[in-house]
């Protein structure tokens, strides 16, 4: 479901509307910050999805 994360160039984010709430999940590029979105978050248990998909305990949030 979810592609492949070169950890060593992307990592996963979540990008957050400030005016809407509506997240989504995303890889950002290190270097260049360059966004690629995965999938609309809309619930806790699509965002644990995303979480273990990608072996991560918490995500950083981009507004």
């Amino acid at each position: 479901m979810f592609p492949p994360c070169d950890t060593s160039h992307q990592e996963p984010v979540l990008r957050c509307s400030i005016c809407t709430g509506e997240k989504t999940a995303c890889l950002q590029d290190k270097q260049t910050g360059k966004l690629q979105e995965i999938c609309l978050i809309q619930n806790d248990a699509e965002l644990a999805d995303f979480m273990r998909a990608y072996g991560v305990t918490s995500v950083k949030r981009v507004y």
